[in-house]
C-alpha cells in the first residue's frame, strides 16, 4: 500500500478509520490528478467533488476531494489551491519580520 499512497507525493497521510479508510492531502489539484491517474484509481464512477470557496480571512481557493477505494480501503483525497495571488513582501515588512525572528 506504501507504493500506492507515494506515486505523487502526499503533504499528508493520516488514518481516518483504523483499518478501513485512510485521508491523504496533496499540494494541488494536479498532484491528485496525477495520484488517481498513475494509481490507476480514475475511475469514471469514483465520487468526485471540485468547489470554490472563500477561508474566514477572506482568502479564494479551489478544492478536489476524491473518495477512491483500493483493494477494500476508502481513501480521502483532497487538494486545495489558493487562487489569490500572493504579493510579495515589500523590503520595510520584510525587515520588520526578520528584526522579530532575529528578537525571539
Amino acid at each position: 500500500m506504501a507504493e500506492l499512497i507515494l506515486l505523487a507525493d502526499p503533504t499528508d497521510i493520516r488514518v481516518h478509520t483504523p483499518g478501513v479508510s485512510l485521508s491523504v492531502t496533496f499540494d494541488s489539484i494536479a498532484a491528485l490528478k496525477s495520484w488517481l491517474h498513475l494509481a490507476g484509481l480514475n475511475d469514471p464512477d469514483m465520487l468526485t467533488g471540485e468547489h470554490d470557496g472563500t477561508t474566514t480571512d477572506g482568502r479564494p481557493y479551489r478544492q478536489m476531494n476524491a473518495y477512491p477505494t483500493w483493494h477494500g480501503w476508502e481513501f480521502y483525497a483532497t487538494a486545495t489551491e489558493y487562487t489569490d495571488p500572493v504579493e510579495p513582501l515589500d523590503s520595510s515588512t520584510a525587515d520588520r519580520l526578520a528584526a522579530l525572528a532575529v528578537a525571539r
